[in-house]
């Protein structure tokens, strides 16, 4: 039947029944999960539902994006089921009584992408079964490395209350390249080259428990680092970021926002989450940019 999701028995859809039962417990940090046969964007989607007052802990997912966002401004689509493409809607800045979780000042949100990609790292080393030799680790701020291709991508938006003095709610969305393949790839500006689960020769490319996976640790991460107060390191994200870190250690060069650069050799990420870059002039702390990884 055309437009069938099965046409393509290689990449069959999601379980959403399968993946609700699973994941929406009563105990759960997940409160409701939207799936999509298509949208333009899942981060799109969740920030429309933050703004309407919806709560935490949606997780909007959906079969194809048709103009999925990136970092400063960029779009792409992906093919049909051939990935996760998933956004979360977090309000870190609500106490949670019930949980024992304080609010969390907006000064900490910036760990929040890199909670996500330690939740995703995980994720994909536990449920993959990729090749022993194979290195995956994170770049700072927003990518998963296998080997040294891309293989998914993180945003984090800021939106803001409805009212004043009502914290911002953050939605996180991940793109994960699953089964694409080599002539469906996506072409990265800043050169990096993209590569999927199944190129990069995973045996499990499964995206059912790849999405459970990838939920739960983001829901186990998101509730250590609450009951923390958003302390990076008294949650033990810090460690677990700099265990899985690809950047730290590694000569490189920073695409910063105003345009300009910086070359040096990442030291570290310091406790607010910005890359420590040992340049020729001295120390920075960058809090946003673009990575680039020098040989």
């Amino acid at each position: 039947m055309p437009g069938s999701p099965y046409t393509d028995l290689d990449r069959p859809p999601l379980d959403g029944r399968g993946l609700r039962r699973a994941l929406i417990t009563p105990d759960s940090f997940w409160t409701r999960l939207d799936l999509r046969a298509e949208t333009g964007s899942t981060n799109a989607d969740a920030v429309a539902a933050a703004t309407s007052g919806e709560p935490e802990g949606l997780a909007v997912v959906a079969e194809v994006q048709t103009a999925g966002r990136g970092r400063r401004g960029r779009s792409w689509q992906s093919p049909p089921r051939a990935g996760i493409a998933t956004s979360v809607l977090l309000r870190p800045g609500v106490p949670v009584a019930d949980r024992g979780w304080p609010g969390v000042t907006p000064a900490a949100y910036g760990w929040l992408p890199l909670l996500a990609g330690v939740a995703l790292v995980e994720a994909v080393t536990r449920i993959g079964e990729l090749p022993d030799e194979l290195a995956v680790g994170l770049k700072w701020p927003n990518d998963l490395l296998l080997g040294t291709a891309k293989g998914a991508g993180i945003l984090a938006e800021s939106v803001p209350g409805a009212t004043v003095g009502e914290p911002p709610a953050v939605v996180v969305g991940i793109g994960l390249n699953v089964t694409l393949r080599a002539d469906e790839l996506p072409t990265n500006p800043t050169g990096l080259v993209a590569t999927s689960l199944r190129l990069a020769g995973a045996e499990v490319v499964d995206r059912d428990p790849l999405l459970r996976a990838l939920l739960r640790g983001l829901a186990d991460w998101y509730g250590r680092w609450r009951s923390a107060g958003g302390d990076a390191e008294a949650s033990g994200l810090r460690d677990a970021y700099l265990r899985h870190s690809a950047t730290v250690g590694q000569r490189v060069r920073v695409l910063l926002p105003a345009g300009d650069e910086l070359v040096g050799s990442a030291g570290t990420v310091d406790p607010e989450g910005r890359l420590v870059v040992l340049a020729a002039d001295g120390e920075h702390r960058v809090a946003a940019g673009d990575v680039l990884h020098l040989r």
